[in-house]
């Protein structure tokens, strides 16, 4: 695996490269890195473009804004059929060639053996009901690969089930629940974060869901919730956390926060790795 890295000399992406080569000397699962510089974002996207290498990571020092509107302009879109590991086990599930219109941000949140997928934390401010339609579809075909247990999707407000009243973000987890009626994804909402991650509350008030208490991908009405939530985790709660990786594009790209560290690092690759070998970017 090759990853382009316009911060390449800082020290924290040193650090993450090295402890990814320890890791991967003992995961012979994971493919071995080549760190490869570039001299900056552009340059690296250009690498990717080339066949040159097969990602970039970037953020240490560039903003998101910088990283995004860098990816827009030098990658195209993917497709939610182009991202599937599994396609044959999603019988009942709308499978689009179209390519996607959104690009969003994907946290993988670890701690000890407890993993959380978040999506969007980093890319779209105010999404639409077809733009968070598109990030489940984009955020599952990751669930598929990064995850051990099978996806299960809590759309989460500031309510559970209705508790909140009438509110224009419940109405949209609702709409965008009705997308998925029928299918096999395992969603449900609205619900709150504690409904969706703590069994207790969830047996005690809403038993027959079949996401909440158990979630492992949690999906917000909105960037400010997701911005704050993922460095909660990280921040509050201890969590180790891979990316923002970009999706929705044809490349594989990580956007790091500033404040991540080492680990953060050598685990974002550890996803992009796993990502890119599910979708045929590296082949070893």
């Amino acid at each position: 695996m090759i990853i382009a890295f316009p911060e390449f000399s800082h020290p924290k992406i040193q650090t993450g490269i090295e402890k990814y080569h320890a890791l991967s000397s003992i995961d012979t699962s994971l493919p071995p890195l080549e760190a490869l510089p570039a001299s900056d974002l552009a340059s690296a996207c250009d690498l990717v473009n080339l066949g040159e290498a097969d990602a970039v990571i970037a953020g240490i020092e560039y903003s998101t804004r910088d990283v995004i509107l860098t990816c827009r302009d030098a990658f195209s879109m993917s497709s939610f059929i182009d991202d599937l590991a599994n396609p044959d086990e999603l019988l009942g599930i709308p499978i689009s060639r179209e390519p996607y219109r959104t690009f969003s941000g994907l946290a993988v949140m670890k701690r000890d053996n407890q993993i959380f997928l978040l999506s969007d934390m980093a890319a779209c401010k105010h999404p639409t009901k077809e733009q968070l339609i598109e990030i489940i579809q984009q955020t599952y075909t990751a669930a598929q690969v990064l995850l051990p247990d099978e996806p299960r999707i809590a759309l989460l407000t500031f309510s559970s089930f209705g508790s909140g009243g009438k509110d224009d973000s419940i109405s949209l987890m609702h709409e965008v629940l009705d997308e998925f009626t029928g299918t096999n994804l395992i969603i449900d909402g609205e619900m709150q974060l504690d409904t969706a991650l703590v069994p207790e509350i969830a047996a005690s008030k809403f038993p027959d869901s079949p996401v909440a208490g158990h979630a492992n991908v949690l999906i917000v009405p909105d960037l400010n919730s997701g911005n704050i939530l993922y460095k909660a985790f990280e921040h509050i709660g201890g969590f180790t956390v891979a990316g923002p990786i970009l999706q929705g594009f044809d490349a594989l790209v990580s956007d790091l926060s500033r404040g991540s560290n080492a680990d953060d690092v050598a685990w974002t690759i550890e996803n992009l790795a796993r990502l890119g070998q599910a979708r045929g970017f590296i082949t070893d």
